[in-house]
């Protein structure tokens, strides 16, 4: 799949206004973003590319701030060129969980090592997102438990799901990058207890899961949960991320509606991972 790359500089610039805007562009086909010191790069698969959109977006706050703009044509077969060059970075979380790339040559020692191929899904642990659910796999036991992986991206969570003791993972995505990138992610990294699958919880039937993690946007959280909640196992948890604190409220309504009892979240740089419990 081909992308067009956004590069935008805010002036003066404001880090709420970049979270802001990067949620905004999410709700219009965006779907990647890596922060630079005065704004941001964002992510569209070229075909869905509005010039209109964008520029409506923006214009939303042109009165009090100024965006320098510049447009680049990401070909298909260039994209893990791009991120070998300049984004995916040995990295370390939590102080145990170690994700580089194939690539890389120099990086830490840790207790759990993950290699990630780097495409176009999203996840390589550097979005507050990803890197806040790793933090509560890294606190918690999993042993014999089953995942359900939602919006697995590049299938990261799952592995370290894995390499933490789970019995059996699914992961799904609805991007083919996705779905594509965790089945080669899992072999890469020696891992045979994850079946991923390319869709979204309509996909969801009679399994029954212990954990399930959903880093997806706020709206897809919304609309599916009642699916996440019919497959989530008494006194199991359900963790979803991709949101931010303003949205908390809404999250936690339409999860206490289901009957959920709130564990409460954890915050980074606006971006919120939110657990709850399926009472026994």
């Amino acid at each position: 799949m081909d992308y067009q790359k956004i590069t935008i500089q805010i002036t003066p610039f404001q880090e709420w206004l970049r979270d802001v805007l990067n949620a905004q562009l999410a709700e219009i086909g965006f779907d990647s973003f890596v922060e630079t010191e005065n704004g941001f790069e964002a992510f569209i698969p070229a075909n869905t590319f509005s010039e209109e959109n964008l520029n409506t977006v923006l214009e939303t706050f042109s009165g009090d701030y100024s965006f320098e703009v510049k447009s680049e044509f990401i070909a298909d077969q260039n994209w893990n060129k791009e991120w070998e060059k300049n984004y995916f970075k040995p990295l370390v979380i939590g102080g145990e969980c170690m994700i580089r790339a194939p690539f890389h040559t120099e990086y830490p020692d840790a207790k759990y090592e993950i290699v990630i191929e780097p495409n176009m899904a999203f996840g390589t642990g550097n979005h507050e997102t990803t890197a806040t659910i790793i933090e509560s796999i890294l606190q918690n036991d999993l042993t014999g438990k089953t995942i359900l992986d939602m919006g697995c991206g590049t299938g990261i969570l799952s592995i370290l799901a894995s390499m933490k003791g789970a019995k059996q993972i699914t992961a799904i995505d609805i991007d083919k990058w996705s779905y594509e990138g965790t089945c080669e992610n899992a072999a890469l990294n020696k891992i045979t207890n994850i079946e991923a699958k390319l869709g979204d919880a309509s996909l969801l039937g009679n399994e029954k899961y212990d954990l399930i993690f959903a880093n997806i946007h706020k709206n897809v959280l919304l609309n599916d949960m009642n699916a996440y909640h019919s497959v989530l196992n008494n006194g199991g948890t359900l963790i979803m991320s991709g949101f931010y604190t303003e949205d908390i409220n809404d999250i936690v309504t339409k999860a206490e509606e289901l009957g959920m009892e709130n564990a409460g979240f954890v915050e980074k740089n606006n971006w919120v991972a939110h657990s709850f419990t399926k009472p026994d």
